[in-house]
């Protein structure tokens, strides 16, 4: 019997930029006869040329995978690389343009939130309904309901119409249903992010188990290069409808970081896009780093940055705070400075501070940079951040740890001092 769940040979998609989908058949005759006397197309759009309508973009190029039964395979890529595009062609969502599929069982996929849902039908009648369309029986559904309720967290809401469920619960709901229904492959695109930290540790402790002890084949899109590394056991790296690296995790993480990570000192803030949780009386402007020109630090060595500012307010309380990631979005460490700083209204300064990251192990990294203070009430006022713009790296030294290279996915980002035995008895 074979070992091969799924098998792609050089799959193709093709989309047609502008074109109007769901026409009737009598509109797409006439458009296509059109076409073909040379005339213009009566079912064309005003204002779009008939070029413009048929321009094309290719989603996919020739992809080739060979993936196999029980394994846990992580997609990654940059947006726009092709990663939803194949998911929808192996759920059958859209089909191919050129290519094979071969597909060994059932599917279960969770392509976005609400996929496979009815807004009026209940949880419960959803559930049913899911286990349908995989060929389940109503007796068999049955066997898994407590199982799936439960997982969901859902139970009070269960015979609700999912119209009236919050996004969260539909991811909720719909991964217990992906996750326990009798598929042999689950596929699973980025749906966790909507989902809180606490169930999103669950679910991919329960995908590790599906893929390590039930012996399901896992497809997982992420652009979370932590939880990547956490559930899969291979990685496949797409780039504009290729793929670019297919192999071990830490390869594919590193060959996919070093493509998008763009080195800079200095940093300008001016059309970074705000989020609604600031208020922005105080701005952030600019950012650098002090003493170089690009931001790469020896192991051991502090840094040093300067940030301008520009406020609309008058405040003597004002706090910088700073927290460090490592590039797979795994937290780090926080700082804050440690007085207060006085700023006037329309007045711009530029403030000068130190970072003691000599313990951080050799490796990459971005911050989040945030301003802030606390007022006369002890309430939290948060007036600007810019997020994950900042990059620097830490440089290994020959000496560095007695010379062999530090597993970050093992040992942490943190280089703690040598420990010291005072005693042997």
């Amino acid at each position: 019997m074979s070992d091969i769940a799924i098998k792609i040979e050089n799959l193709k998609k093709q989309y047609h930029l502008g074109a109007i989908g769901g026409r009737t058949l009598n509109a797409e005759l006439q458009s296509w006869w059109a076409r073909k006397r040379g005339k213009e197309d009566p079912n064309l759009q005003i204002g779009k040329s008939a070029h413009a309508a048929n321009e094309t973009f290719w989603a996919l190029k020739g992809i080739n995978l060979e993936i196999k039964k029980g394994e846990a395979i992580g997609i990654i890529g940059a947006n726009g690389a092709g990663k939803s595009t194949l998911l929808k062609i192996l759920s059958r969502v859209t089909a191919p343009t050129e290519g094979d599929i071969w597909i060994d069982g059932r599917v279960s996929s969770m392509l976005e939130v609400g996929t496979g849902f009815h807004g009026e039908l209940t949880g419960r009648e959803n559930i049913y309904m899911n286990g349908a369309i995989l060929g389940m029986t109503k007796k068999e559904v049955d066997q898994k309901m407590e199982d799936i309720i439960e997982f969901s967290e859902c139970r009070q809401f269960i015979d609700t119409p999912v119209k009236r469920y919050s996004s969260g619960m539909y991811v909720k709901l719909a991964f217990a249903v992906a996750a326990h229904l009798d598929a042999e492959i689950m596929i699973m695109d980025e749906v966790l992010a909507v989902g809180d930290i606490k169930f999103q540790q669950k679910c991919l402790g329960k995908m590790g188990d599906a893929s390590q002890s039930e012996g399901k084949t896992v497809l997982y899109v992420s652009h979370n290069m932590a939880t990547v590394r956490g559930l899969c056991t291979r990685c496949i790296v797409l780039k504009e409808g290729q793929v670019t690296f297919d192999g071990a995790v830490d390869d594919a993480i590193s060959r996919y970081l070093d493509n998008i990570s763009i080195f800079r000192n200095e940093f300008d803030f001016s059309s970074i896009k705000r989020t609604a949780q600031e208020n922005q009386k105080i701005l952030l402007k600019s950012f650098r780093f002090k003493d170089r020109t690009k931001p790469f630090f020896t192991y051991g060595e502090r840094l040093s940055a300067e940030v301008k500012i520009k406020s609309f307010i008058d405040t003597t309380n004002l706090s910088i705070r700073m927290t460090i990631f490592y590039e797979d979005n795994t937290p780090v460490s926080t700082c804050y400075t440690s007085g207060c700083i006085e700023v006037r209204k329309n007045i711009e300064i530029t403030v000068a501070f130190c970072v003691d990251t000599s313990i951080l192990a050799p490796g990459r990294y971005y911050a989040d940079i945030i301003l802030w203070e606390f007022n006369d009430s002890a309430a939290h006022i948060r007036y600007d951040a810019v997020k994950s713009e900042i990059k620097f790296v830490v440089e290994e030294e020959k000496e560095f740890n007695h010379g062999f290279e530090w597993g970050h996915s093992v040992w942490g980002h943190i280089v703690l001092p040598e420990i010291v035995i005072k005693s042997v008895y």
